[in-house]
C-alpha cells in the first residue's frame, strides 16, 4: 500500500511539475516534450522496483539487477524500447541532452570506476534519479546535486522524442 501511495504522489508530483513550465522556457529548449507517455512509464515503473536487491549481472528483480541490467529491463517493460549491454553501449546509442535540458525517462551516465561510462541511472525529474548501485546493495533514489554524483556525472542520453 505504501508503494503504490507512493508511486500516485510521485505520479502527480511529475504532471505538476510539467503543467508549471512556461512556453517561453519550452521554445527555448529543443521542443522535447515534457513528459511523454512513455517516459512516464519509465519512471512509474522505475519507482516501482525501489529496494529490489542489486547483483552484478542482474537483469530482473527476482535475480537482483546491476545498473545497465535495470535499464534494459525498465526500458523494455514500460516503453517497449530495446537497449541492452553496458552502460557505456547504452550510452553510445541514445541520443546527447543537455543537462540543463534533462526530462523524467532520460538516461544519466557517470564515471564511477575511473572509467568512462560506468554506471547509468534513469532520471525522474526535480535533480533525482533512480539507479542500481553495488553500495548498500538496492535499487534506490539519489539526487544528481549530491557531491558523490555531480563530482562523476558525464552525459545524459535521450531514447525518446
Amino acid at each position: 500500500m505504501r508503494v503504490l501511495q507512493f508511486l500516485i504522489a510521485a505520479a502527480l508530483s511529475l504532471l505538476v511539475a510539467a503543467c508549471g513550465s512556461t512556453s517561453e522556457r519550452r521554445s527555448e529548449l529543443r521542443e522535447r516534450p515534457v513528459l511523454s507517455e512513455k517516459s512516464s512509464n519509465v519512471v512509474i515503473f522505475a519507482l516501482g522496483l525501489i529496494d529490489t536487491g542489486y547483483r552484478f549481472g542482474g537483469k530482473n528483480p527476482e535475480a537482483g539487477f546491476d545498473c545497465s541490467g535495470m535499464v534494459a529491463y525498465i526500458y523494455g517493460h514500460a516503453a517497449g524500447v530495446k537497449v541492452g549491454g553496458s552502460a557505456a553501449d547504452i550510452a553510445r546509442a541514445g541520443r546527447p541532452v543537455p543537462r540543463d535540458d534533462l526530462h523524467p525517462g532520460d538516461l544519466l551516465f557517470f564515471n564511477t570506476r575511473s572509467s568512462s561510462f560506468s554506471h547509468v541511472g534513469i532520471y525522474i525529474g526535480d535533480g533525482r534519479f533512480v539507479h542500481a548501485p553495488s553500495t548498500r546493495g538496492k535499487v534506490r533514489i539519489d539526487y544528481l546535486a549530491t557531491e558523490y554524483y555531480a563530482q562523476r556525472f558525464e552525459t545524459a542520453r535521450s531514447y525518446f522524442e
